[in-house]
């Protein structure tokens, strides 16, 4: 029993010094976007910044949140964020809830129906042919529509329901009178509180970070995302989305610092509200993985 226990806090030990060098690897550059957010332009450009602010400035941010096209980039990712999140939790609660039901009729056929296109796609140019045919382009859906519902995430949640809610309770429920829709919104839902978590958390993050349907689909400045803003600064360096009466050379060294500004304007508000749904994690995925 000793020698067990011994081997067991080595084993503790291995795996808690691995998972720090893990972290520290992953936190490093993040450090040192944060540290350039804060820094003034030359120390950027010069090379002069590591893991601390060096000649800390709020220019940076100041330059972010009064640029009109970075903050219609951050208006415009929040709306397609609020309402794609929301139309992609209801269309896949409402289809993975009659998948869990033992009595749905022809089960295997819709289980068979949702699966097989998690293998077997149109593509690309079908489906920019649909989106053009149903005139959404260089509109709001453009950005929520396509893609809206993750067919993986559909079969977990599926999983969870009939795993983690008593299907007894819910046939007591419907012989005491109640309705699909009733059962529905008093009884699965409020029991699948991990899963509609974990699947919120999961399609925020994939609606606020959506870029290439906007590199598809949109072709008006007034409706790109924040990610598209981003990668315009990103990639084309262009200096004319830094307002203000700095020179062409000053915008030039500008936009290297603003580039780290942006990135962490943009990360924080999914950053900040990861640890709330953190604790969800292991319930809602483990218990929605166990069994197809």
């Amino acid at each position: 029993m000793v020698e067990n226990g011994g081997k067991d806090k080595v084993f503790n030990c291995g795996v808690c010094a691995v998972a720090a060098a893990y972290a520290f690897v992953t936190l490093l550059p993040l450090l040192y976007i944060v540290a350039s957010s804060f820094s003034a332009p030359d120390a950027v450009n010069t090379g002069r910044v590591g893991l601390w602010p060096v000649d800390f400035t709020l220019s940076n941010y100041a330059r972010v949140f009064s640029d009109t096209a970075i903050l219609r980039g951050y208006l415009n990712t929040s709306l397609y964020t609020v309402a794609g999140s929301a139309i992609t939790l209801i269309l896949q609660f409402t289809a993975a809830y009659p998948l869990s039901r033992r009595d749905l009729a022809g089960k295997k056929f819709w289980n068979l129906f949702f699966v097989v296109p998690m293998f077997v796609g149109g593509g690309m140019i079908p489906t920019y042919i649909v989106v053009k045919s149903l005139k959404m382009l260089n509109t709001f859906w453009a950005m929520i529509i396509p893609g809206c519902v993750g067919l993986f995430n559909v079969i977990v949640i599926r999983t969870y329901i009939s795993t983690a809610i008593p299907y007894e309770m819910q046939e007591a429920a419907m012989i005491d009178g109640a309705g699909n829709l009733r059962l529905f919104l008093t009884i699965v839902l409020p029991l699948s509180r991990p899963i509609l978590a974990v699947m919120t958390l999961y399609a925020a993050v994939g609606h606020w970070n959506a870029y290439f349907n906007s590199l598809i689909y949109i072709t008006r400045d007034e409706l790109f995302p924040l990610q598209r803003v981003l990668q315009r600064i990103l990639v084309s360096s262009e200096s004319n989305l830094i307002g203000g009466s700095l020179g062409d050379t000053e915008k030039t060294l500008a936009a290297e610092s603003l580039k780290y500004a942006i990135i962490v304007a943009a990360s924080a508000p999914i950053l900040l509200i990861y640890p709330f749904f953190q604790r969800f994690f292991e319930k809602g995925l483990m218990i929605g993985g166990l069994k197809g």
